[in-house]
């Protein structure tokens, strides 16, 4: 990678979002500012841009095996709106971690926004394990917002492991998260956020079970202070024998709200669909207990809310 095209703040984004000692160890293509400025591609993994529209297609070969790839954004240009398609093609029995996400660094007035779509299209027996994080900074007035979709389409036998981070100085996010399964396919999804201040946060999951055996499980942990509010909605569909769970977890503080919708569908007799949500403050017990090891309240407060999210 060449250092001359990242300052300072670039190098502190990317460390993270997708940390940067890790992101030549296999392909990579990093954006900055609308632009792509490095890539890397490797024998079974290859990047090309888009020819129709602003993005990037990544194709991995099939049978590869355990190979990184990092994609990057980072935004440092106040009152920049990025919209990005990145089309993931996975061959058949690949098996592959992928590495996104986003960082924006705002010190004006005006609003920064990433809007990220991203499409994963897996071939049968393929398997991803895809890390997406989120973060902001700056100290400027001008809103850090992020607004992510991803869509997930797996072919018999495949499935995909996704870990969502929204890590700090997210000012409003609309997070959707979308999933056509077929038969014996799997589809987990871990999402942490922690919001403050006056941040907002949505987050939207859809997912259909149209093959046999095919399964989801979906679970949204998240930490509300000041006044922010969050939204949490889950629409699962269950359109053949399957399985899906999904919960969403959330601690709430000060005069932050927190909302969670959950609707399940069995459009069949064979669909097992369960939804559970748990919405409070941190237990009382909890603290007290923290407090005999010498921690303030405050400390303890801190402590459990890290554990939570971890």
């Amino acid at each position: 990678m060449e250092e001359k095209t990242l300052k300072d703040i670039d190098k502190g984004l990317l460390n993270e979002v997708s940390n940067l000692d890790d992101i030549e160890k296999g392909a990579f293509n990093i954006r900055k500012n609308g632009k792509g400025i490095e890539r890397k591609v490797t024998p079974n993994v290859n990047i090309v841009n888009k020819e129709d529209n602003s993005g990037i297609d990544i194709y991995v070969k099939e049978d590869t095996k355990f190979e990184f790839i990092h994609i990057p954004v980072i935004i440092t240009e106040s009152g920049l709106k990025d919209v990005v398609y990145n089309d993931f093609h996975i061959g058949k029995n690949a098996n592959v971690i992928i590495v996104a996400g986003c960082g924006i660094h705002n010190d004006h007035h005006k609003d920064s926004e990433h809007d990220g779509i991203h499409r994963f299209y897996l071939e049968e027996g393929a398997k991803v394990k895809y890390i997406e994080k989120h973060y902001g900074e700056g100290n400027g007035e001008g809103k850090r917002i992020l607004n992510p979709v991803t869509e997930v389409y797996l072919k018999e036998g495949s499935s995909i492991d996704m870990e969502s981070y929204q890590i700090k100085g997210v000012d409003s996010t609309i997070r959707e998260t979308k999933g056509i399964l077929e038969k014996d396919t799997n589809f987990v999804v871990t999402e942490k956020i922690m919001t403050h201040g006056n941040q907002y946060a949505k987050t939207i999951f859809e997912v259909e079970l149209n093959g046999d055996n095919s399964s989801a499980h979906v679970t949204s942990r998240s930490v509300a202070t000041g006044n922010s509010k969050q939204h949490f909605v889950s629409k699962i569909y269950g359109n053949a024998k399957c399985f899906s769970h999904s919960e969403c977890d959330a601690i709430i503080k000060d005069d932050a709200k927190v909302t969670a919708v959950p609707e399940v569908v069995a459009n069949v007799v064979d669909a097992n669909l369960i939804h559970e949500a748990a919405i409070g403050k941190i237990a009382g017990e909890q603290i007290t207990k923290l407090r005999t090891l010498g921690l303030t309240e405050e400390e303890a407060e801190q402590e459990i809310i890290k554990g939570f999210l971890r």
